[in-house]
């Protein structure tokens, strides 16, 4: 549960030069459970980075602005802030990342 105002890491695995742009799936990467967010844009001067950040807010309903990069801008593992998450945010990121359970 996160406290109302306090910012959520989210743990995120990039595949840039995908064929197709998309959020959901699990990495056990060096975070822990990562969600995977493929991307087209490739590797080269942040563009993969900048993709996946603002297909992160996209997926989970909030301004690109709110989402920012915490660590990891020459790794394919990131780390990424959400300022000020809503309530459901963490659920959402859950569901995104391991899938539903219904």
């Amino acid at each position: 549960m996160t406290i109302a105002g306090s910012p959520l890491t989210v743990a995120v695995r990039v595949k840039p030069g995908a064929a197709r742009a998309r959020v959901g799936g699990r990495f056990d990467g060096p975070y822990g459970p990562a969600l995977v967010v493929a991307v087209h844009a490739p590797a080269v001067d942040g563009r993969a980075t900048e993709a996946a950040r603002r297909a992160l807010a996209d997926a989970l309903g909030v301004r690109p602005a709110a989402v920012s990069l915490r660590s990891g801008a020459a790794s394919r593992d990131k780390l990424f802030l959400v300022d000020r998450p809503g309530d459901g945010l963490p659920e959402e990121l859950r569901r995104l990342r391991d899938g539903s359970a219904g």
